[in-house]
This record gives C-alpha cells, sequence and structure tokens, in this order.
C-alpha cells in the first residue's frame, strides 16, 4: 500500500499540473482550507470532491472499555466529509 502525499509533494504536484510557481500553488491551496474553515458551518463543497457539512449528534450510552461500566455520552456537533458521486465512481 502506498503512503499518503505530503503537503509539499501535493504543492509540487498542483504547480506542475496548472504550470505555475510551488509559491502560487501553496497560496492556492492554503486559500481553499482557510475557506473550507471559514463555510464549514453552513456547508463548504468542493465540486467534484464533496463537501464538509456540520452533523448534530444525539445523546447516547456508551461503555467505559476499561471498566465495562455504562456511561452517558452527551450530545455534540460534528464535522463530517461527505464524498462525491463522481469521486465515488472515479475511485471504486
Amino acid at each position: 500500500m502506498a503512503k499518503p502525499k505530503t503537503k509539499s509533494q501535493i504543492i509540487g504536484q498542483v504547480a506542475e499540473d496548472a504550470e505555475i510557481t510551488k509559491a502560487q500553488a501553496k497560496a492556492a491551496i492554503e486559500s481553499l482550507v482557510a475557506q473550507a474553515y471559514k463555510g464549514a458551518k453552513d456547508g463548504f463543497t468542493i465540486p467534484g470532491l464533496g463537501k464538509i457539512v456540520v452533523v448534530k449528534r444525539k445523546a447516547r450510552m456508551g461503555r467505559n472499555p476499561a471498566t465495562g461500566e455504562s456511561i452517558k455520552i452527551p450530545a455534540k456537533r460534528v464535522l463530517k466529509f461527505r464524498i462525491a458521486k463522481a469521486a465515488k465512481d472515479a475511485i471504486l
């Protein structure tokens, strides 16, 4: 199984594919990430890849694995990434 690419490898590949400098590619990727952070609460979509959505998780009962004791897990909001159909079709 291949290792995931590092940030610098991704920046290098984007720069090569778009025929721009690595500094410009880094700025573009950082801008995309910053927009995702700002827009996550309203839902942020990257066309063809997927979207980030906020999901409310209900309170539930859980179990402490060390003692086996039942514990109450409170409700909370979490982020999820939903893969786009085009990405699923291309990968799977």
